[in-house]
């Protein structure tokens, strides 16, 4: 006992004894925005540091001789022999809802020219994801306004949903809708006064876009009114690596804002692929080792520590959700690639958006068969349930047989009539861009194509057809679709309300 004792009390005299923590370090190497630095002892892993002129800096390597650091932002003016200074605080971003409707960089400065950010709460980038006991299961849903999500693949509040394709498949698209239609909801809400909508506000983080692409979404989102419910964080193709690396830890931490203060936001990571390569680059510079593909063996890590901050939370928690909508892109549809499963194996479920239905006119390209959603109905209105059930069992059946069909031309009625219902559930589901449809008016439609509505109508007429119902359905009957959005449930009387409804439209039609 006395050995313990005293070995406690040699362990204390020697933490007394121990040198202070050094302030100042000198830059001893340079390149591509990585430094290496002498001195600096005691510093954190993720402390800032001050370069002088303005110029910040990251400590990540915390080696015995020397640590290596990242630049933010310009590294010309670091040269070899220059004071770095250790600032004691962690890398923060601003955050609040005065950075809403706002185009910022990693570190929160405003790109857009509408003057500084108003905001004086700051957050860390890096923070722990909630514990098991401070999370609640997801059961509200993200109304995305994409009929095909909404019936076939639901988001919830709270969940992780990749999104996934090759190149040029529609996956920033299917993103910018879901942003859009919240932010119509939002309007909606605030137009009724409706004090009992929870508004879902949305952060988009662009990595290492083209700066004309990132400038093409800005402007969809400022025509379509949904940027005072937006905030874009950009880490653009020109910017270096390190920024690129910390643009959707910048992000997360601006959704956790809303998600800690009782509130529901939404975060879009395009694309994690390219952030992936950024943290990549990065680690090798810093002389980590480097495993498969020359990724560093914390690549897994990386994106787990990222998105499993992505969660809805007990009330004791902030009461919150923050929602994720990761984007990868497979180099022809190799979904078993290695920055694809481990992401997928992260996630809560996947949108797969396949090249061939893209190419084929199915927009949204999604593939039923490849996507799912773990959440699944917990993240639909009652209503919905009740109409999408059979939906997904009909169009994997419709799948199924027309890959039989093509071996024979002679086939019985009731086959004939599957395989025309499955055709129009296929042209039904195909959607022009930032045209949303309401989650009452999907109810309506989908309980139609099932129960006779779109009979009659050419498979290959069928979207226009639904056109022409959505349109009648709004300026007739928008009385039903209030009641729906409202009750949430599909009643019997309900029920009756909408057949009457879509008989009264055939017979319009003749």
């Amino acid at each position: 006992m006395n050995d313990i004792l005293q070995d406690i009390e040699a362990k204390l005299t020697g933490l007394a004894s121990a040198p202070q923590r050094q302030q100042t370090g000198v830059v001893r190497e340079i390149g591509d925005g990585v430094v290496r630095i002498e001195g600096l002892s005691g510093i954190m892993s993720g402390e800032m540091l001050d370069f002088g002129d303005g110029v910040a800096g990251l400590a990540m390597n915390l080696d015995e001789a020397d640590v290596g650091a990242l630049v933010l932002g310009s590294f010309q003016s670091v040269r070899e022999g220059r004071e770095v200074r250790a600032t004691g605080r962690l890398l923060s971003v601003p955050v609040g809802k005065a950075m809403l409707g706002r185009v910022v960089d990693v570190l929160g400065r405003p790109l857009d020219g509408k003057g500084p950010v108003a905001t004086e709460e700051f957050s860390p980038i890096e923070r722990a994801a909630p514990g098991i006991m401070s999370r609640q299961p997801v059961s509200e849903p993200v109304q995305t306004g994409i009929m095909a999500v909404d019936a076939l693949i639901p988001i919830g509040r709270g969940q992780r949903e990749l999104i996934i394709g090759d190149r040029s498949t529609g996956k920033t698209t299917v993103c910018l809708d879901a942003i859009l239609h919240q932010a119509e909801l939002n309007r909606a809400a605030e137009t009724r006064g409706d004090k009992e909508h929870r508004p879902l506000y949305s952060v988009y983080v662009a990595v290492g876009q083209k700066q004309s692409s990132v400038a093409r979404v800005v402007n969809t989102l400022e025509e379509h009114g949904a940027m005072p419910y937006t905030v874009v964080v950009v880490a653009g193709a020109s910017d270096s690596a390190t920024s690129q690396y910390l643009a959707p830890f910048t992000g997360t931490a601006i959704g956790e804002w809303f998600r800690d203060h009782g509130q529901d936001a939404l975060v879009v990571y395009d694309d994690l692929s390219k952030h992936a390569v950024a943290y990549r680059q990065v680690s090798l510079l810093l002389k980590r080792p480097s495993g498969r593909e020359a990724y560093p063996g914390d690549v897994f890590y990386l994106h787990s520590r990222l998105l499993e901050r992505s969660a809805r939370v007990t009330k004791e928690a902030g009461g919150g959700s923050l929602t994720a909508l990761p984007v990868i892109e497979t180099q022809a549809g190799d979904i078993s690639a290695y920055i694809p499963t481990n992401v997928i194996s992260i996630t809560d479920g996947q949108l797969f958006l396949e090249s061939d239905l893209f190419y084929q006119g199915v927009r949204p390209a999604i593939s039923v068969g490849l996507s799912v959603s773990r959440v699944g109905s917990s993240a639909q209105i009652k209503a919905m349930k009740q109409v999408a059930g059979k939906i997904k069992l009909e169009l994997a059946q419709y799948r199924e047989l027309a890959a039989f069909s093509q071996f024979g031309s002679d086939l019985d009625a009731k086959t004939q009539a599957q395989l025309e219902r499955g055709r129009r559930i296929v042209e039904l589901f195909k959607q022009p861009q930032h045209e949303a449809v309401p989650v009452a008016m999907q109810v309506v439609l989908l309980w139609a194509v099932q129960n006779g509505g779109f009979d009659g109508v050419p498979p290959a007429k069928t979207t226009e057809f639904r056109g022409r119902l959505a349109t009648w359905l709004a300026q007739n009957q928008a009385g039903l679709l209030e009641k729906i959005r409202q009750e949430k449930v599909l009643s019997e009387a309900l029920l009756a309300e909408v057949k009457k409804a879509v008989e009264s439209f055939k017979q319009l039609q003749g």
